[in-house]
């Protein structure tokens, strides 16, 4: 299901979850395992660090940072000078770390991995929810996430601006080429999956050409992704296709929602203009780099 975005202080409510415990935990030992080698030589100490960015870009990860330097030692007092989905320049502090030395290097390089990975996904999503500014389309990301990281790649991708496309198989039904090839049709495979799933569910069909787009709404889906269709070929296909399931039943909706993926993110403002109704896009997620930053004690 398509998740509607929302306020940045509303996304970290998102990120209270036990799974995302669990997930910190697993990362936490990953880096510990049978503990910090180090830790002798400050056991006892008290220490202050700050959190500077050595580049600029979209912070992500400031609710994360003080889950995990939490999880560590309840006595790490974690004060954020920037929230998640605010813009930093080179040179800024970010945040500011109090307490038991041990738990503040223990905690360092699995708080700044994910913060530089997260905040550089949020920064390129960023980039790109600019280019649509004014058109009244949205930018969606896809479910091509790092195991393990998604519901923070995704977090990543709202707090820059972006809206969540379904997040798992069990999110919304979506009908891509191997679906359709081996049920026997875009029809088929439709009608099936309408016999099983929650009469809420979302029923989405790729389609690759003009055709396969007519032939999903014809067969009643509630969502077409145009996939690497130009957009010249989509200036006229649009209106055709919300022409046509206007003509659709009465048991069928007649709003359909059409997306277009496949997309050069160069030509974003091209596509804008064809009349879609969101973007999907991998890029910010499977394509950006880290931002640079750094954790240095006082």
């Amino acid at each position: 299901m398509l998740l509607e975005n929302t306020s940045k202080e509303d996304l970290i409510v998102d990120l209270n979850t036990a799974l995302l415990n669990n997930l910190l935990d697993t990362y936490l030992d990953e880096d510990l395992g049978r503990g910090d080698l180090t830790s002798p030589a400050l056991k006892g100490k008290s220490g202050s660090a700050y959190w500077i960015a050595k580049e600029q870009g979209i912070f992500c990860s400031g609710t994360l940072v003080k889950k995990i330097f939490h999880q560590l030692d309840k006595n790490v007092t974690v004060n954020l000078l920037l929230h998640d989905g605010g813009k930093f320049i080179k040179g800024q502090k970010l945040i500011e770390l109090n307490g038991p030395a041990t738990s503040l290097a223990a905690g360092e390089r699995t708080a700044l991995n994910l913060a530089m990975r997260l905040s550089g996904i949020a920064t390129a999503t960023a980039l790109l929810v600019k280019e649509l500014e004014g058109t009244g389309v949205r930018l969606a990301d896809t479910r091509k996430t790092t195991p393990g990281l998604r519901i923070l790649e995704k977090y990543a991708f709202r707090c820059g601006g972006g809206t969540n496309h379904r997040l798992g198989l069990d999110d919304a039904a979506m009908l891509k080429e191997n679906h359709i090839a081996w049920a026997g049709g875009i029809k088929k495979a439709v009608q099936a999956v309408k016999k099983e799933a929650p009469w809420s569910s979302k029923i989405i069909v790729e389609a690759e050409t003009p055709s396969e787009a007519k032939q999903a709404i014809e067969a009643g889906a509630d969502w077409v992704l145009l996939d690497a269709i130009p957009p010249a070929t989509l200036q006229t296909l649009v209106p055709q296709l919300r022409a046509l399931a206007s003509t659709r039943n009465d048991d069928e909706p007649n709003k359909i929602i059409l997306e277009a993926s496949g997309v050069n993110p160069l030509d974003l403002k091209s596509y804008a203009e064809t009349g879609i109704d969101l973007i999907s896009t991998s890029a910010p997620i499977t394509r950006s780099p880290w931002i640079d930053l750094s954790m240095r004690f006082a």
